[in-house]
């Protein structure tokens, strides 16, 4: 269920936006999205999945504290993220025609209009992505198997619906995979799908940007096998180590601060 809830609803926007045409599709779809999240809470039909939905949405209310680590935790996941395909491509060379296969955004008359289109693309991927993965699937496999056995069924499942692209090569496999796993934790970690779908969002807009439509400018880096290692690489090594720790101690600490909530609700 999860799994083609979030195909067929982030797939709507494609569809806006080969028909419409920027302006009104972006319209549309922000009203599709509004209404979307509106329905993954637990509103409109069936009634008679309300609360399943609602409480696979999981909570959106944050505490400050809360809100302070998911937002950490969602900047540093998009670093990590980039960090990690930025030294896949320093050791392999960057396949750029295949990672630009199905995003040209030539027929766009203006580069105004490609940044909405990005922002959008990233907006309805994130939202959509996960409400199905981290919700609808993963919340209700927690509660029969445990966090470990649904993190690993949603990264899994997730990494499948991606492997259908282009840029998907057997480097890209273990990021998608890592990708997944970060965001599960997060959702189970918050409590909420809100920290997981901004970190979403903001992974996405980097990669919809630099990496597949090059909007953002272009990856020229060589591998180090004709540099040797240089100090970029050095630094998107650092990049990457920092950016993962800051986001396990955010996770971590989202946790900690979940069962304090929870203690306080129930004393």
């Amino acid at each position: 269920m999860g799994f083609l809830i979030a195909a067929i609803a982030a797939n709507v926007w494609l569809l806006l936006l080969l028909n419409l045409g920027v302006q009104l599709a972006a319209v549309i779809e922000a009203i599709f999205l509004a209404f979307f999240l509106w329905w993954a809470r637990g509103g409109g039909p069936p009634s008679a999945f309300r609360v399943a939905r609602a409480r696979a949405f999981r909570h959106d209310k944050l505490a400050s504290r809360q809100w302070l680590w998911g937002l950490v935790a969602a900047v540093f996941f998009a670093a990590t993220v980039h960090a990690s395909i930025v030294l896949l491509f320093r050791v392999v060379y960057y396949p750029a025609v295949a990672f630009r296969q199905g995003y040209d955004l030539s027929f766009i008359p203006s580069q105004p209009l490609r940044w909405v289109a990005v922002v959008v693309s990233a907006a309805s991927a994130g939202i959509c992505e996960e409400i199905g993965f981290r919700g609808f699937m993963q919340q209700p496999i927690e509660q029969r198997q445990g966090v470990s056995v649904a993190v690993f069924i949603s990264s899994f499942l997730f990494l499948a619906l991606h492997l259908t692209k282009a840029w998907a090569s057997l480097g890209m496999v273990p990021i998608v995979f890592g990708a997944g796993i970060l965001l599960g934790l997060l959702a189970w970690s918050a409590g909420s799908l809100i920290p997981g779908i901004i970190g979403h969002f903001v992974m996405d807009v980097g990669l919809f940007a630099y990496w597949w439509t090059g909007i953002a400018g272009d990856f020229t880096a060589r591998p180090i096998t004709e540099t040797g290692v240089d100090r970029p690489f050095l630094i998107a090594c650092c990049v990457f180590a920092t950016s993962l720790v800051v986001v396990l101690l955010a996770i971590w600490k989202l946790r900690e601060s979940a069962s304090t909530d929870a203690l306080t609700r129930s004393a």
